[in-house]
């Protein structure tokens, strides 16, 4: 006895074989966009709970800029204890930006030129190889 697949013709058999890469196709996209919305909601709230670290951790550098400046009261007047405090931080936040922007300056532009290169090597591959 001959199975039912094998007495079809060839025709039927690759229009059934597109169907089905079509369908699976379509399926693996909707897996992927099920998965990917599901890693941006976790994403979100991670974003959302490193913001309020941040904010919490301003607040608790402001109180330890508070602490340093009382400190330096009791040995200096309050007001030059709170203008050495703030000049030191001023600085440190010039130094801050001055490596940030560096960095930024680094990074541009913002192309993948590895990536770009990786493709046209790939290119020039298919095409030499479509030449023989």
């Amino acid at each position: 006895m001959t199975n039912a697949k094998e007495s079809l013709p060839t025709s039927e058999l690759i229009r059934q074989m597109s169907e089905q890469v079509s369908r699976l196709v379509r399926d693996e996209l909707r897996l992927a966009k099920i998965e990917l919305t599901e890693k941006g909601r976790h994403a979100g709230i991670g974003v959302g709970l490193f913001g309020g670290a941040g904010v919490v951790a301003l607040f608790g550098g402001g109180c330890l800029v508070a602490a340093v400046v009382l400190l330096l009261a009791q040995v200096l007047p309050a007001w030059a204890a709170a203008a050495i405090v703030g000049a030191v931080l001023l600085v440190v936040a010039g130094a801050l930006g001055f490596f940030g922007k560096r960095q930024v300056t680094e990074a541009v532009p913002p192309t993948p030129e590895r990536t770009i290169e990786s493709v046209k090597d790939d290119i020039d591959a298919v095409k030499e190889r479509a030449h023989r």
